[in-house]
């Protein structure tokens, strides 16, 4: 999943700040650009993980585009950080469904060309999310 940080750049006297919009209470800061991205993907799986052990749900990630309007960012540098929420939704439970030859196909040719999904299950874990989130 791609979680938006908007980024408050620093100076001389101030380190760069990071907040996630979509992760309530996630900040972070760096010394400088690369650090403050650096330090968001660990302050984001630091906040996921907590969240998975209380049971709470993973937040979804919104749009860039959908944040940047908000004023309370103005003037925050965006970036995306990709992180593989699969790990903080629990143990894999392996089971067996059925479905029709073709789409299967098309699902075994999807995975092929976007090696991200690493398989056929991740592929279908994903789409399930997405549907999920979205509701």
């Amino acid at each position: 999943m791609l979680y938006p940080i908007a980024i408050r750049p620093g100076d001389d006297s101030h380190a760069w700040g990071v907040e996630v919009p979509d992760i309530p209470g996630c900040f972070s800061a760096g010394d400088d650009l690369d650090d403050a991205m650096a330090m968001a993907r660990e302050a984001i799986e630091g906040h996921l993980e907590l969240l998975a052990e209380d049971g709470t749900p993973i937040p979804a990630a919104r749009k860039v585009t959908f944040h940047s309007a908000n004023p309370e960012f103005d003037g925050c540098i965006w970036a995306l950080i990709e992180i593989d929420v699969s790990k903080y939704l629990g143990k894999a439970e392996k089971l067996n469904i059925t479905l029709p030859r073709h789409l299967l196909t098309r699902i075994d040719e999807y995975v092929r060309h976007h090696p991200e999904q690493r398989s056929r299950s991740g592929f279908l874990a994903s789409a399930a999310l997405k549907v999920l989130q979205e509701a």
